[in-house]
C-alpha cells in the first residue's frame, strides 16, 4: 500500500510540531523544514486543524502548534482520516471489473488495508518523535533563512 502525498505530509508536519513542544512554529518555516511547498502545507494544516490535531494562530506572533489531542493521536487514526475508507482497488466506475460481483480479491485487499491501519493504531504522534527521529527533526529546524509567515 502506498500512502497519499497528503498523508505523508500530515505525518511529517505533526512530527515536526511534536518536537517543538508548546512553541509556536511559523508555517513557512515548517514547510521549509519538511521540504514541501508552502501551498501544500497550508492545505494539510487546514485539514489537521479541522481534525483537532493542530491549532493555528493568525497574525503577528501567530503560528502552528500541536494540540493535546494531536500529541496523543493514534497514527492509525490519522492515516485513516487522510487515506479515507475507500477500496485499495477500484472495482467499479467507468470501466468496472467483470469480476466485481464475485471477486474474492476485493475483500482480501480490504482486510489487508485494515490490518495495515490496525498495525499503526498503537503508535501515537509522540511515539514517532522518540530517538533517533526526534533529534534528527530538531537538527532540521531552521536550517536556513526562511520567509516569515
Amino acid at each position: 500500500m502506498r500512502l497519499a502525498k497528503s498523508t505523508d505530509l500530515a505525518l511529517r508536519v505533526v512530527m515536526r510540531l511534536a518536537v517543538a513542544g508548546d512553541e509556536l512554529c511559523v508555517a513557512r518555516q515548517v514547510a521549509e523544514d519538511v521540504a514541501v511547498p508552502y501551498s501544500h502545507l497550508a492545505k494539510v494544516v487546514n485539514r489537521l486543524q479541522h481534525l483537532g490535531v493542530v491549532e493555528t494562530r493568525r497574525g503577528r506572533g501567530g503560528g502552528l502548534t500541536l494540540t493535546g489531542a494531536g500529541r496523543t493521536a493514534s497514527v492509525g487514526w490519522l492515516v485513516r482520516e487522510f487515506e479515507g475508507a475507500g477500496d485499495v482497488v477500484e472495482c467499479e466506475g467507468e470501466n468496472p471489473c467483470p469480476l466485481h460481483r464475485a471477486c474474492r480479491l476485493r475483500s482480501a485487499l480490504r482486510a489487508a488495508q485494515e490490518a495495515f491501519f490496525a498495525s499503526l493504531d498503537p503508535l501515537t504522534v509522540g511515539d514517532l518523535v522518540g530517538p533517533p527521529t526526534g533529534p534528527v527533526l530538531l537538527g532540521m529546524v531552521g536550517r536556513g533563512p526562511g520567509p516569515a509567515g
